[in-house]
């Protein structure tokens, strides 16, 4: 920064209290990017839950099913990683790049 931007962020800041203030559309865009990962880890827990006790007993019958078990029992995991690839493209956006 030069000596006149250092002066003029100063001042600002001292406005404020010394607190940088954040307009409440970046606010709502952080909550947006929150809800984006926050509900696909959830949605995703109420399905593994099931789908993992499911698989838990199928394999306690037969051996074989340990696969196709794990396998299952995974698919609710890509539920998050949409959930944050939407979170990045949200805040990538937000920044207008």
């Amino acid at each position: 920064m030069r000596e006149g931007e250092l002066d003029t962020f100063l001042l600002e800041q001292n406005k404020h209290g010394g607190k940088k203030m954040v307009d409440t559309g970046t606010g709502l865009i952080a909550v947006g990017a929150a809800i984006a990962i926050g509900a696909t880890a959830i949605a995703s827990g109420i399905a593994e839950k099931s789908i993992g006790a499911a698989a838990v007993g199928a394999m306690a019958e037969k051996e074989e099913l340990f696969g196709k078990g794990l396998i299952l029992t995974v698919i609710p995991e890509t539920l998050v990683i949409f959930g944050m690839v939407v979170a990045i493209l949200i805040l990538n956006l937000a920044q207008g790049g």
